[in-house]
């Protein structure tokens, strides 16, 4: 299956010879910061959005369908807080339907937090679905296949996997990752892997303390899950090194994947998808 990996969205997707783009809209975790925002992936020519982080405001000019299917990992604020951009989001691309998709007690904490009137007094157009309402783990949208599974982090976690008839994209933020963690077994040979890296080899204290995941313990879960393209994301906000995960020298040490196969994701990267 051929990929090509596009750092503009300026270009029009060829829907007609199956092709789609994932924009990457935020790619920070925490809180944005002067190089990222916070966690937004979006899918145009799906109309499939993975979490609502401050990155959402880019969304409008990529948007080609008429509805917008939010998936929400959890309801930590760099996740959601997107979620009040789309009140200008619909006032310049007016839209039939937003759909959001989460867990219900995820969903009853903003409703009642970030959404609360005190805190954002419009009402949105969103139409909430809880996961638990659906009766299997999974939901299709026109040909893709969205299924979720659990993760470890604190307060719960989500993450989702995408599959057309020919293709497969998985997304999983926010865990604490170990190469026996039971999501890698759904993400086996995945063809585009979107995982959180908040933390390099020489944070795996701090990255346990908060619940997230460290740069070599990702690796050897591709490497086990035998994933081919990795985009690690959900990064430090203040750590603007060249290399903020110290890939390289993770990659030299555990050859399981090479340098090739591996991207850090950058806000406004943008990956073409070939479906066919």
């Amino acid at each position: 299956m051929s990929s090509e990996v596009m750092v503009s969205p300026s270009s029009k997707p060829l829907v007609s010879e199956g092709r789609m783009k994932l924009h990457f809209l935020g790619t920070a975790g925490y809180h944005p910061g002067d190089r990222r925002q916070t966690s937004c992936l979006f899918l145009p020519e799906a109309g499939i959005m993975l979490d609502a982080g401050t990155g959402l405001y880019r969304v409008t000019p990529l948007i080609q369908t008429d509805t917008i299917h939010i998936f929400l990992s959890h309801a930590h604020l760099d996740h959601t807080f997107g979620l009040t951009c789309l009140l200008d989001v619909v006032a310049k691309r007016p839209l039939k339907n937003i759909f959001v998709y989460a867990e219900q007690a995820k969903i009853d904490a903003i409703q009642s937090g970030l959404l609360h009137p005190l805190m954002f007094p419009v009402e949105l157009p969103i139409q909430w679905i809880a996961l638990e309402s659906q009766s299997c783990d999974s939901i299709s949208i026109d040909d893709a296949k969205i299924q979720w599974f659990p993760l470890m982090h604190p307060g719960g976690s989500v993450g989702f996997r995408i599959d057309w008839p020919k293709l497969s994209i998985a997304y999983v933020t926010d865990t604490t990752s170990h190469v026996d963690s039971a999501y890698w077994d759904i993400l086996r040979k995945v063809d585009w892997l979107i995982h959180e890296c908040n933390f390099s080899d020489k944070e795996t204290e701090f990255a346990r303390l908060t619940g997230h995941s460290w740069t070599t313990e990702v690796l050897k879960g591709a490497k086990r899950a035998e994933i081919e393209r990795l985009i690690l994301t959900h990064l430090q906000p203040t750590n603007d090194n060249i290399d903020p995960l110290g890939l390289a020298a993770a990659l030299a040490k555990h050859r399981d994947l090479g340098p090739d196969q591996v991207i850090v994701a950058e806000d406004q990267l943008c990956i073409q998808l070939d479906i066919n």
